[in-house]
């Protein structure tokens, strides 16, 4: 199960809703080994497009020398979908190479008709999509 905040869990809808009609992406990092999402990094997606996203190497390397002089990791890795539902696609798939992470999506097309957005987490290791729960507290 994901738990986050509901201050986080807002940063992550108004980013994919900020960055509409191209996909948004980023991280949330936490302390090394407790899995509890803390610190939220907006990326900017580099191919701005509304059908795929790329992190910037050369800031997704300064994040990772970044957590790592804070002992952090990411605990969540992000991006959104603006015209299918908030599951993984094979790219997403193949792109999600930390096994420990959840990976958020967040649909901002109303592909359900449940709403403006749906906001869907996964874990996804050796190619296998998990969907688990997610809970919003307030606080940890």
């Amino acid at each position: 199960m994901l738990t986050l905040t509901q201050a986080l869990y807002d940063q992550l809808v108004a980013h994919a809703r900020a960055d509409h009609p191209d996909e948004a992406c980023g991280v949330v990092a936490g302390p090394a080994g407790t899995g509890r999402a803390e610190r939220f990094v907006p990326m900017l997606n580099a191919a701005r497009s509304p059908t795929f996203y790329e992190f910037d190497s050369q800031d997704l390397l300064k994040l990772y020398r970044e957590m790592d002089d804070r002992d952090e990791e990411p605990v969540i890795v992000y991006h959104s979908h603006t015209a299918t539902e908030a599951y993984p696609s094979r790219t997403d798939v193949t792109y999600a190479n930390e096994p420990g992470a959840h990976y958020v999506l967040v649909s901002t097309a109303d592909t359900d008709g449940a709403g403006e957005f749906q906001f869907r987490s996964y874990r996804i290791v050796d190619g296998v999509i998990t969907e688990e729960d997610v809970q919003v507290v307030e606080a940890y």
